[in-house]
C-alpha cells in the first residue's frame, strides 16, 4: 500500500510540475510572438491549468478506461464545488462577482445540461465530442470579446497577472514546453498506475476510483491555491477559478479527449451524474443570496461531498 500512495504522490507533483512548466514555456512564447497578455491568459493559462486533468482524460480513454475519464470530469466537478468552495467559505465567506451570476454559473449549468443529455447513454460519440470542443471555442472567444469591450482595467490586471514573466530567451521557452509535457506523460502514468492498483487493492470499481481518488488529486493544486486565497483573505478568487474549471472540465475535457476516441463511461452510475448536476445547480441560488457564500452554506457543501462520498465507497 505504501508503493501505491508513492506513485500516487509522485504522479501529483510530476503532474504539476509538468503544468506550471507548460504554462511558463507557452506563455512566453506567446509573449515572444506579440500575443496580449489577455488573450494568454484566457487561453494558455487556463488551458495549461487544466492540462492533468486533459492529460489523465486522455491517457486513460485511450487505454480503454474511459470510465476512469469521464469520472475524472465528473469527480473534479464535485469536488471543486462542494469541498474547495465549501472549505473556502468555511475559511472566510465568499464574495461573489455579478459577472459570475449572470454569465460563467449559467454557462456552467448549461455545459452540465449537455454533459447529461450528451451522457444519456453513458457513452459519448465523437459526433458529440465536436459539439463539446466547439462549445470551448465558444466560450473563449466570448470570454475575450467580452472582457475587450466591457473589462475593468483592475480585472484586465488581474488577468493579465496571471500570466508568467517571459523567459531570456526561445531556448528556454522550448526547454520549458518540452520538459512540462514530459512531467505531464510521466505524472499521467504514474498516477493512473497507482489509482489502478489502488482500485485492485480495495476491490472498487475503475469508475469510483476516477471518481474520488483521480478528482481530488487532479484538483489538488485548486484546492491549495484556493485555501491559500482564503486564507490570504482574497477567497474572491477561488470562485471564478472553480466555475472556470468546471466549464473546462466539460467543455475541454470531454471535447479533446472524445476527438481523439469515443469514450465510453458504462461504469459510471445515473447517480454520480445527478449529484454533479444537483451541486451545480445548488450552488446558483447560494451564490445569488446577497452574492455571498458564507460559512454555514460552506458547510453545508462539505456535508454534501461528504454523504455522496458515504454511498459511493462500499
Amino acid at each position: 500500500m505504501l508503493l501505491i500512495f508513492g506513485l500516487l504522490l509522485i504522479g501529483i507533483l510530476c503532474l504539476y510540475l509538468g503544468a506550471e512548466g507548460l504554462i511558463k514555456g507557452a506563455s512566453s512564447l506567446a509573449l515572444r510572438f506579440g500575443v496580449p497578455p489577455l488573450i494568454i491568459g484566457l487561453t494558455v493559462v487556463a488551458f495549461g491549468t487544466s492540462s492533468p486533468e486533459l492529460v489523465i482524460s486522455i491517457k486513460t480513454n485511450l487505454a480503454h478506461q474511459g470510465s476512469i475519464a469521464i469520472g475524472n470530469v465528473i469527480g473534479s466537478n464535485i469536488f471543486n464545488i462542494a469541498v474547495i468552495l465549501g472549505l473556502t467559505a468555511l475559511i472566510t465567506p465568499i464574495s461573489v462577482k455579478r459577472q459570475l451570476v449572470r454569465l460563467d454559473t449559467p454557462i456552467m449549468l448549461f455545459a452540465t445540461l449537455m454533459f447529461v443529455l450528451m451522457f444519456r447513454d453513458f457513452q459519448i460519440s465523437q459526433p458529440e465530442a465536436v459539439v463539446f470542443f466547439i462549445g470551448i471555442i465558444a466560450y473563449i472567444c466570448g470570454n475575450y470579446l467580452l472582457a475587450k469591450k466591457h473589462i475593468r482595467n483592475d480585472i484586465e490586471a488581474e488577468i493579465e497577472g496571471s500570466v508568467p514573466k517571459p523567459t531570456r530567451n526561445l531556448f528556454f521557452d522550448i526547454s520549458f514546453i518540452i520538459v512540462g509535457l514530459l512531467l505531464l506523460v510521466l505524472g499521467s502514468r504514474t498516477f493512473v498506475k497507482g489509482a489502478i492498483e489502488l482500485a485492485i487493492r480495495l476491490n472498487v470499481s475503475e469508475a469510483v476510483i476516477g471518481l474520488t481518488i483521480v478528482a481530488l488529486g487532479t484538483s489538488l493544486p485548486e484546492l491549495a491555491t484556493s485555501v491559500v486565497a482564503a486564507i490570504k483573505k482574497q477567497p474572491e478568487i477561488a470562485i471564478g477559478n472553480i466555475i472556470g474549471s468546471n466549464i473546462f472540465n466539460l467543455l475541454c475535457i470531454i471535447g479533446v479527449t472524445g476527438l481523439l476516441a469515443p469514450i465510453s463511461g458504462l461504469g459510471i452510475k445515473s447517480f454520480d451524474v445527478l449529484i454533479m448536476v444537483m451541486i451545480s445547480v445548488v450552488i446558483y441560488p447560494i451564490m445569488i443570496t446577497g452574492l455571498k457564500i458564507n460559512r454555514i452554506e460552506g458547510l453545508f457543501l462539505l456535508l454534501m461531498y461528504g454523504g455522496y462520498i458515504y454511498k459511493l465507497w462500499p
